[in-house]
């Protein structure tokens, strides 16, 4: 996301945030999916692997892959990937569904290997040990008050490499943070925000 106005009116006639109108699969992904709460071992650990894949790229790249990765990565379960051999390794570099970077790609599989280790529950409790408290944060107005990194993502940050995770960089890590609702970015008067809030129903899309 880039430097850009405050909420503008979507097609429907509600506010929201502009970068969730600059594309089809954003509109449904800003309204029913990002800034609300994810939990589960496997569901953060996909979030964090294709957020890793993001770095460099746009998120729609990403998401217009979501499927592929999914099919490929085995569902993100994590004993799944913490699995995956060379064989796998070369597996997906020949994968055209998923984006085929060899750093990436052996990344995941060495944090499906550290994640394996964890305790059950024990990365979801990780992450969300670092959400900051809502009452100290003001709703941004433009996408120009949404910050790239704060303090909370870059000790998140921190704390994963020390444990051996990789490419999880304190931008990577606010980026995690906002798609999984530790953070509610919506700005002030985007329609994800004003009628739910993080982690509210998500909205109907028409």
């Amino acid at each position: 996301m880039t430097v850009g106005p405050g909420a503008v009116p979507g097609p429907d006639g509600r506010l929201r945030c502009p970068w969730g109108l600059s594309a089809e699969e954003y509109l449904a992904y800003h309204d029913t999916e990002w800034g609300r709460p994810v939990h589960g071992d496997d569901a953060l650990f996909e979030r964090l692997c294709l957020e890793a894949f993001q770095s460099g790229l746009s998120w729609l790249t990403i998401l217009r892959r979501r499927e592929g990765f999914r099919a490929a990565f085995k569902g993100f379960s994590i004993p799944a990937v913490a699995a995956f051999t060379d064989v796998d390794v070369d597996r997906l570099l020949a994968d055209a569904a998923i984006i085929r970077n060899r750093a990436k790609i052996e990344a995941s599989i060495a944090n499906a290997r550290v994640a394996a280790e964890l305790a059950d529950g024990e990365l979801d409790a990780l992450i969300w040990s670092y959400a900051p408290d809502p009452a100290g944060r003001s709703a941004p107005r433009t996408i120009a008050d949404v910050p790239a990194i704060t303090p909370e993502s870059t000790a998140l940050s921190k704390d994963l490499k020390k444990r051996g995770f990789r490419f999880v960089g304190p931008t990577t890590a606010y980026a995690l943070m906002q798609a999984c609702g530790l953070v509610d970015d919506h700005l002030a008067d985007c329609v994800a925000r004003r009628a739910e809030g993080a982690g509210g129903r998500p909205l109907s899309v028409r």
